[in-house]
């Protein structure tokens, strides 16, 4: 199940319990069996004492990730989101703890929540600066596009990712990310 991981997570891991996300798109009310990896991952993950994080995407639903994909997605209203969010906890309940009340108790977090105020010239000029655009546009998910048309929104998409590794750090000392673009571990 491990891909590529950062020097130092393994033992970083090993000293003390350890807050993790793994992101979750919201652009279905159900779960598939391309989620099984992502799911015994957390689960693992909470099993060895550490806390994990269900990042559901509801701003990048409402985005649209353009990695793997041919033409840009349907953009989802708010309720659709919510709704399909519900169903997504209810099932990951199914495998993880939410509320025992442990420590390391998994936690459901919407980016939606937190990008909801989050004006347009404030995102640019607070998170837009800290990137350039020859970096963006170096992404496999941007490059495989470029031929059939990626709009500024898709093209955002990885903007609006990255902030939720800034967000979770920052607010809940989430200092993990698992899966996600680079397929491995941020530390």
């Amino acid at each position: 199940m491990l891909h590529d991981i950062m020097p130092g997570t393994e033992e970083h891991l090993m000293k003390s319990m350890t807050a993790g996300y793994i992101g979750f798109d919201p652009t279905a009310d159900s779960l598939h069996i391309g989620h099984l990896v992502q799911i015994m991952t957390l689960l693992q993950f909470q099993q060895c004492g550490h806390k994990p994080f269900a990042l559901v995407g509801g701003a990048t639903g409402m985005v649209g990730d353009p990695s793997g994909k041919s033409a840009g997605r349907n953009l989802l209203s708010e309720d659709a989101l919510r709704h399909n969010e519900s169903c997504v906890k209810k099932q990951l309940e199914k495998f993880l703890d939410f509320s025992s009340g442990a420590s390391n108790a998994a936690e459901m977090v919407n980016n939606f929540d937190w990008f909801k105020e989050f004006t347009f010239l404030d995102f640019i000029r607070e998170v837009g600066k800290h990137i350039t655009v020859n970096y963006m546009m170096a992404k496999d998910s941007v490059q495989k596009r470029l031929e059939t048309g990626l709009s500024f929104t898709e093209f955002t998409y990885q903007l609006v990712q990255g902030y939720d590794f800034y967000w979770l750090y920052k607010n809940k000392n989430c200092i993990l990310q698992m899966g996600g673009p680079i397929n491995g571990a941020i530390l």
